[in-house]
């Protein structure tokens, strides 16, 4: 198998990735044949995942515009994946230029592609860290160099927490980064769920078996277990909503019924 020249040594690329998977479902470039056939296997199951993805992205950049119309200027981005057109930091340093932003991933070909976009911007850096373990995270040298935890920041986990199970407790990652902030910061997150997708449970499930056959489980949550997220939080307005109905650009109803699979929102830290 030929290794491209932005592949870190280091990696397995005989094994799929959901991040390089998520990539070729927004039509990215960087993603190698075996997390094409994952992500064509899922799709036979849920045509429409590419669909969520990119209805997650949409929530993601308009959140990010909420966001900074609010005054923030720090955003953290955990699980940020491989960098796409409109990404965090285009979107936060286009509404305010001086915005900081720090991504976190612990895919090394989303890490190593985000030091290559990221090259030359002084207010944007990523991180190799995994959110279950919080503290290295918080006190990596990219974040204690361009996140004041003083000030209201913008803790973004969107498309992340389905990919964390139960075992490991998703619920304390979240907790744990909360208690980090300050008052006024936002939490935004999207999750996945059987809810709104428009198919049969059982059919649906057969794309969840992908990802676990790749040893990266899907756990869908209903909305209750994905509101629980926001303890401590107060919701902004809409609430915990399909992603395509929160705050929108557009009319809903033109929407892909895809895109109403899981929930989105944004929580205010008192």
């Amino acid at each position: 198998m030929e290794r491209p020249a932005w592949a870190p040594r280091s990696i397995d690329i005989s094994v799929p990735s959901v991040s390089r998977m998520y990539d070729f479902y927004l039509g990215g470039s960087h993603n190698f044949e075996v997390d094409r056939q994952a992500a064509r296997k899922a799709m036979e199951y849920m045509p429409g995942l590419p669909k969520i993805m990119q209805a997650n992205r949409a929530f993601m950049r308009r959140a990010v515009r909420f966001a900074a119309a609010e005054g923030i200027t720090q955003f953290l981005d955990i699980g940020s994946g491989i960098p796409t057109f409109g990404n965090v930091h285009e979107v936060a340093q286009q509404a305010c230029p001086g915005a900081h932003v720090v991504y976190v991933d612990h895919d090394p070909v989303a890490v190593a592609h985000s030091q290559a976009v990221l090259q030359g911007n002084p207010g944007a850096d990523v991180v190799a860290a995994d959110l279950r373990k919080p503290q290295e995270i918080l006190s990596s040298p990219q974040a204690e160099n361009l996140i004041d935890l003083d000030r209201p920041v913008a803790l973004l986990l969107v498309a992340i927490l389905h990919f964390v199970e139960d075992r490991d407790d998703p619920y304390s990652a979240v907790a744990e980064l909360s208690a980090a902030l300050a008052p006024g910061s936002l939490l935004v997150l999207t999750h996945a769920s059987y809810e709104g997708i428009p198919l049969p449970q059982e059919r649906a499930e057969g794309a969840v078996d992908v990802y676990k056959d790749i040893r990266n489980p899907l756990i869908m949550r209903t909305r209750d277990e994905v509101a629980r997220f926001f303890e401590g939080y107060d919701m902004v307005e809409p609430g915990l909503v399909p992603m395509p109905e929160w705050r929108p650009d557009t009319a809903p109803e033109d929407e892909d019924p895809y895109s109403f699979a899981g929930f989105a929102g944004v929580g205010r830290a008192a």
